[in-house]
């Protein structure tokens, strides 16, 4: 409903929906520790995805499609030693694709035999 049916006029009661974004609207002011403290931490998860990826690499098994896979158990086992953050290093390899998965999350224990392939 866009007209307001209390208005005796034939106006819009909602204001016009703006198409120009301010680009930097939601980010931190250029220079800022805030950015700094941001880039530092992107480059942080950034270099876990690497060697997240490079222990797939080294633990898993070539498929007749060329591609290295390891299940989701073998994974956590040997991943966690490094770092407790699995899960969402592998949520963030997934949304750059740099691996496949089943499902929207992996729980220790109950998706222990999920495939992880490395693309």
């Amino acid at each position: 409903q866009r007209k307001n049916p209390f208005s005796s006029e034939d106006k819009l009661a909602s204001k016009p929906v703006h198409t120009h974004r301010d680009p930097t609207y939601g980010r931190p002011p250029e220079g800022s520790q805030t950015e700094q403290r941001g880039k530092d931490a992107q480059s942080h998860v950034g270099k876990e995805v690497e060697e997240l990826c490079l222990i797939i690499k080294s633990i898993g098994e070539v498929g007749e499609d060329g591609h290295v896979s390891v299940t989701f158990g073998q994974l956590f086992e040997t991943y966690v030693t490094i770092s407790n953050k699995v899960v969402g290093i592998l949520l963030r390899a997934r949304k750059h694709s740099l691996v496949h998965f089943e499902g929207e999350m992996l729980w220790q224990g109950k998706d222990d035999g999920v495939i992880i392939t490395l693309l």
